[in-house]
């Protein structure tokens, strides 16, 4: 890339490299459209942290088995499964599929989604339906199956002390919507919850555990208008550093509504 003459003075940048530490060693993932785009990297970075991961498509499955390649490139076991998820009996099939394969799913990740955009007036039930079918009632489908696996398995405290993780992609487009998008963006204000607590990194409670000196800085929390917290002030941004290098440790964010279940980070 070519530097504008007046920035030359400056050194040129380093990326940091931080290997992947493999946290999710021995769960298995589910990914719900993970051929392309958002739930692609997901099931990527599932696969760097350790887990085995079930890459869901509807269609594309020359590019969902080339993410299975790659995921397995890294060590883990993947698989491809074709699936409708507004579909209860593709889904119910696709986890039994995943059991069979995998032994049990530890982690579900709802991202599937796709657009059926048209002026309001010109919009059709068909269209309306099959935004909601895939983007809302598959979410439910697939958590349905999902509670169902982790009730029946329980908690293995080996392996994590939660019995299953489930998480829920949504959308912007509840505070931003957009004209022809009138099925698409009712969806978010039913998924997309008021965010409570974030975090990377390592816990205070890992770090006293481990034995390790470290620092704790805290600012004010403030969200950007792309978010449902758009202009919230109240909570917090916790920083925990190394106490003789100043290493970033962990980062974790707290908001105004969050009620933590307290959960070592090694763990999750």
């Amino acid at each position: 890339m070519d530097v504008p003459a007046r920035y030359q003075y400056l050194p040129a940048p380093v990326m940091p490299r931080v290997p992947a530490q493999k946290l999710l060693l021995g769960q298995k993932a589910m990914v719900t459209g993970a051929s392309s785009g958002i739930g692609r990297a997901i099931a990527i970075a599932l696969g760097d942290a350790g887990a085995d991961v079930v890459v869901n498509y509807a269609s594309g499955e020359e590019k969902a088995r080339g993410v299975v390649d790659e995921l397995s490139g890294k060590g883990v076991k993947a698989l491809a499964v074709r699936a409708d998820v507004g579909d209860e009996e593709q889904v119910e099939a696709m986890f039994r599929r995943a059991i069979e394969e995998l032994g049990t799913i530890d982690i579900l990740i709802n991202n599937a989604g796709l657009q059926q955009d048209a002026p309001f007036h010109d919009m059709t039930l068909t269209q309306w339906n099959r935004v909601i079918n895939v983007n809302l009632t598959g979410q439910f489908l697939c958590s349905r199956a999902a509670v169902r696996e982790f009730r029946r398995r329980g908690v293995r405290p080996e392996v994590s002390c939660a019995a299953g993780k489930i998480l829920c992609i949504s959308s912007v487009h509840e505070v931003i919507p957009w004209a022809g998008h009138v099925n698409y963006a009712a969806i978010p204000s039913v998924v997309y919850t008021h965010p409570e607590v974030a975090w990377v990194g390592r816990t205070e409670q890992y770090l006293k555990a481990s034995g390790v000196k470290y620092n704790i800085g805290k600012f004010p929390f403030a969200a950007n208008s792309r978010a449902k917290t758009n202009l919230d002030t109240e909570g917090q941004v916790k920083f925990l550093s190394e106490k003789e290098t100043d290493r970033i440790l962990g980062v974790h964010i707290i908001g105004e509504f969050s009620i933590v279940t307290r959960c070592w980070l090694p763990e999750f």
